[in-house]
């Protein structure tokens, strides 16, 4: 499968994150699965990619063009596919993706996870989305959209488009 995870591209952030984030580059690359990226060279989106690259997985980064204006280009590509901007590039994402790994990460993180989730909303696609919850860091966010279906606004349960992992077995399950 190709699977397209949207995290971080900081180092400022908690140890524990890179060292999973490791962990599911190596468990991809094991079971022959591509990783499809941002293309940034920092944070866990470096990590997950330079670690599945380095056992033997495809990496596939989807660039904007800003980021290789800034120099930021990760040097663990197999495959480079340049975009304009990020409208883009999450389009090309999702059309070329199996499935979705969410990691911690930002607002663009959560750009990105929405995009995804409301194109399932709408069927556009039926392609798992997966919130990989380390450590809690999606405590937050997993109360907020409880709070929004109880009030009425979500059409269906969340949890029937995305689907809140805290383990690489769990990922593997919903795959």
């Amino acid at each position: 499968m190709k699977l397209c995870i949207f995290c971080s591209a900081n180092w400022q952030i908690d140890p524990d994150f890179f060292t999973m984030a490791e962990e599911l580059g190596r468990w991809a690359a094991k079971n022959g699965h591509s990783i499809v990226f941002g293309g940034h060279d920092a944070g866990l989106m470096h990590t997950v990619s330079k670690t599945a690259r380095e056992e033997g997985g495809q990496v596939i980064g989807v660039v904007p063009r800003k980021i290789e204006e800034m120099g930021k280009l990760s040097p663990y590509l197999d495959v480079h596919i340049p975009t304009e901007d990020l409208t883009d590039r999450k389009q090309l994402m999702l059309d070329m993706s199996d499935a979705f790994i969410v990691l911690p990460g930002g607002i663009g993180t959560l750009d990105e996870l929405f995009t995804v989730v409301s194109a399932g909303t709408l069927d556009y696609h039926h392609k798992p989305v997966i919130l990989y919850n380390m450590k809690g860091f999606w405590d937050s966010l997993i109360a907020c959209l409880d709070d929004l279906h109880s009030r009425g606004v979500t059409r269906k349960q969340w949890r029937s488009y995305i689907k809140v992992a805290t383990s690489l077995e769990d990922i593997a399950s919903f795959l």
